[in-house]
């Protein structure tokens, strides 16, 4: 993978803001951009995925089903790289998180459940993480809160070489001024590290409502190395060389089973979150036709 399509992987269809719902959102369109995604990670063992796996988680959804918990998280399992599952919840603030979590605390009830799945869901797992990112305004394009339909999540984390935030700075928005004037359909949202992960990590989240999508890199990359043109490459090129010590792309597929999000969500994507149970098979006897000898 080119720089170029490195870059491609924000274009097309919107932003990951509105998935790991708190409670202030009110619709699928809201435009609240949320400041803290809280993302925790588990690395599930060989042959305890799939299924397995789900049966455990659905033991938290249920716990917060029950308490009607006002904050929501979205579940996705990796298509790509170790066997994973991602679960992000965003707040407003590290405020907003704090308050969550004291009153998780407060409530024995929900708490003891969330214990008895915790219990159950590590014995699947090899190992697990939690890291806090907050949103960075400036590096990301026309981010956009309406996503309904999203069933896919493409990560590009970047880690940038110390003491070379400039170069990197300069970098993504030479790409963003290339991509407003090549690719006007393209968006994306950028997170960086807060807590966890190494300091320079950057996020960049793109939602997909299908695979297909991906099919269109190929011209997009096309459009934007045409509205950088050949000075703009060699100095993207440059930038990226210098500032960027190592990147990786990662593609995600939420998992509604595993996941616990807003009425809203659901009402704007019913199959999608909670599908029809296939029509059982008919029990009424059939009468046999007895052949002739």
């Amino acid at each position: 993978m080119t720089i170029y399509s490195r870059w491609l992987l924000g274009s097309a269809v919107g932003v990951f803001l509105a998935l790991g719902m708190a409670a202030q959102d009110k619709a699928p369109n809201s435009s609240a951009r949320p400041r803290v995604l809280v993302i925790q990670r588990e690395f599930v063992k060989p042959g305890k995925g799939g299924a397995v796996h789900e049966k455990a988680e659905s033991a938290f959804v249920q716990a917060m089903a029950r308490a009607k918990w006002p904050t929501h998280y979205v579940a996705m399992q990796a298509m790509s790289g170790k066997p994973r599952v991602l679960f992000l919840t965003r707040y407003d603030s590290f405020d907003a998180w704090e308050k969550d979590s004291l009153a998780q605390q407060k409530n024995s009830a929900l708490t003891a459940a969330l214990d008895r799945a915790g219990e159950a869901d590590g014995s699947l797992l090899d190992s697990s993480d939690q890291n806090v990112f907050t949103y960075n305004e400036e590096f990301s394009l026309r981010p956009l809160a309406d996503i309904s339909g999203t069933h896919y999540l493409e990560i590009w984390v970047v880690h940038v070489r110390p003491g070379h935030y400039k170069e990197w700075s300069d970098s993504v928005k030479l790409a963003k001024s290339a991509f407003e004037k090549g690719v006007p359909t393209s968006h994306w949202a950028v997170y960086e590290s807060a807590y966890g992960p190494l300091n320079g990590t950057y996020l960049f989240l793109t939602a997909r409502k299908a695979a297909a999508e991906l099919d269109r890199e190929r011209e997009e990359d096309k459009a934007f190395q045409a509205a950088l043109g050949e000075d703009g490459l060699k100095k993207l090129d440059e930038l990226f060389a210098a500032s960027v010590e190592s990147s990786e792309s990662q593609f995600f597929v939420i998992n509604p089973e595993m996941s616990y999000p807003d009425e809203a969500w659901v009402k704007a994507d019913p199959e999608f979150w909670k599908p029809k149970a296939p029509d059982a098979p008919s029990t009424k006897a059939t009468k046999k036709t007895e052949s002739k000898p």
